[in-house]
């Protein structure tokens, strides 16, 4: 058991480490800091893109227009309001529910099914 207390505690020699050379001490943080700038830069403008083609689409939002809403409902459109849209749900009971245009999630094309997705 003592043996083994000297062993660990016995110093070991490890040779002198190299400086390390200015140039790569300064390349990694500065590749790290232009890949963070390109993500953010490239997420914003995206988001902003998508931002634009949502108000686009609500501001072309128009009576008998087909959409889909968020939570999976296919209506067409009956009215549309400021910021409500009011579908019709159900052609055999006439079913009418009213929406927040945010609540429209796309507008189905009469050549494009329900479930598709556009690209």
């Amino acid at each position: 058991m003592n043996s083994l207390f000297l062993v660990l505690a016995q110093e070991t020699a490890t040779p002198p480490s190299k400086p390390a050379d200015p140039a790569s001490v300064l390349l990694f943080p500065a590749l790290m800091i232009a890949l963070i700038t390109f993500m953010v830069l490239t997420s914003r403008s995206q988001k902003k893109r998508e931002r634009r083609n949502r108000e686009q689409m609500f501001a072309a939002l128009a009576k008998n227009d087909r959409v889909l809403t968020v939570g999976g409902i296919i209506g067409t459109i009956l009215a549309v309001k400021e910021n409500e849209v009011i579908l019709k749900v159900d052609e055999s009971t006439n079913t009418k529910m009213t929406f927040v245009k945010s609540a429209i999630q796309r507008v189905i094309n009469e050549d494009q099914p329900a479930g598709a997705e556009k690209t």
